[in-house]
């Protein structure tokens, strides 16, 4: 099974650079639309034979191009939202969050016996972490392999993008997840529910496809369904009509039933990335403690976007954008943060108790630079001369990554 969904949007022109690959870059075409001199850049790339192409991504985005940075915090919980019988679904799209362009995220529940209805999502691949209650998952791959999984808090899905799904509550409790979306363009609101598609199609068309009477479709859904209401599923689960037929490579892991990947004085990091959970091509997700007044030291990320989601506690979140463009932002629990590839920025813990953020990257390779990391990697001399101070001032420094820093 190929499971990056990044192979079907190679470009495959002999000479020219695939300038839609990599992580947040989905949109890049259609924003160069509004930028100045973009129709030389872009010819330019399509020129290109040699050298680093990713400097496609230096062409400004025009909210970053301001002389002051724009707000980087959304109150996602706070927000309308969609409601309905049967759940409720609030996300965070460019449209709320201007800056976001590189990631959406949604903040769903569903009651006992409900259901996100079978649907599919043609721009963004779905990445998930489960906050509370049971969800079980179906999906299918183009090669018509199905996977059916059963999910408990701390655990996470991913499903490429297309692929089809549905989301559904197991057990007798309501279910809370966030939903992470490579593409800050992609609203939850406009995906493909197949009720929606049915109910549209002549009834004929319906008999002739599926091989049934047209009097069988009389009584289906006329609009979206969104979300079902049924019985509490059965567990274990029934097997698919077609029978088993599973995919080499697993939609689930289980992320907190792991012992933290780096533990800290003031803090713990969980961490997931592609080599972890090798379908989830695009999206590598982490989930970060940091104790009362404990700091996520200054760093920025060469190659990803990053998304977060207060779980609880509260934060200071800094944001670097050159030339002197600095600004701070305070997240209280639900709300929704996100950082430019390449800005720098850090996460601290202003509060009394425990914060602990849900963060996802869109790349499947997590990669960071921490501003510690990068002052203990030079001589003392540099160090002098950079800052015009003297070489000694710098005895004290760090001479390791401090990454958390915390009594």
């Amino acid at each position: 099974m190929n499971a990056s969904p990044h192979d079907s949007d190679a470009v495959p022109t002999s000479g020219r650079p695939n300038i839609a690959s990599g992580s947040g870059r989905r949109d890049f075409l259609a924003g160069m639309a509004g930028i100045a001199g973009a129709a030389g850049l872009l010819a330019a790339a399509r020129d290109s034979v040699a050298g680093d192409l990713s400097f496609m991504n230096n062409v400004p985005d025009p909210l970053l191009a301001e002389e002051e940075l724009p707000t980087f915090r959304f109150a996602l919980e706070k927000s309308e939202g969609r409601t309905q019988r049967g759940g409720v679904a609030k996300e965070a799209t460019v449209k709320q969050l201007p800056i976001s362009k590189g990631i959406a995220g949604v903040s769903m529940r569903l009651e006992p016996g409900s259901m996100r209805e079978l649907h599919w999502h043609a721009t963004a691949a779905e990445w998930a972490f489960v906050v509370g209650g049971r969800v079980r998952t179906t999906v299918v791959d183009p090669q018509g392999r199905s996977e059916t999984n059963d999910f408990r808090p701390g655990d996470i899905w991913y499903f490429p993008r297309g692929h089809g799904h549905m989301l559904q509550c197991l057990g007798n409790e309501p279910c809370f997840f966030i939903l992470v979306f490579d593409n800050g363009y992609f609203s939850e609101f406009g995906t493909f529910s197949v009720s929606d598609w049915i109910g549209h199609v002549p009834q004929e068309l319906l008999a002739k496809n599926f091989r049934v009477p047209a009097a069988t479709f009389e009584a289906f859904p006329r609009q979206e369904v969104y979300f079902a209401k049924g019985a509490v599923p059965p567990e274990p689960a029934a097997q698919p009509l077609q029978g088993l037929n599973p995919p080499p490579l697993t939609h689930r892991h289980s992320l907190l039933s792991q012992s933290p990947l780096h533990t800290f004085a003031g803090g713990r990091e969980w961490r997931v990335e592609a080599k972890d959970f090798p379908i989830s091509q695009t999206i590598t997700g982490v989930v970060l403690e940091l104790e009362a007044a404990a700091l996520r030291e200054l760093h920025w990320h060469p190659n990803a976007d990053e998304w977060h989601y207060l779980l609880s506690g509260r934060v200071r979140v800094t944001l670097f954008g050159s030339r002197g463009r600095y600004r701070e932002e305070t997240l209280d629990a639900g709300d929704v943060g996100y950082i430019p590839q390449g800005y720098g920025h850090s996460i601290e813990n202003v509060g009394s108790d425990t914060a602990r953020i849900l963060i996802a990257f869109n790349s499947g390779e997590y990669e960071t630079i921490d501003l510690s990391q990068l002052l203990a990697a030079q001589p003392a001399d540099v160090l002098a001369t950079n800052f015009g101070r003297p070489a000694a001032a710098f005895n004290a420094f760090p001479k390791s990554d401090v990454f958390i820093s915390g009594d």
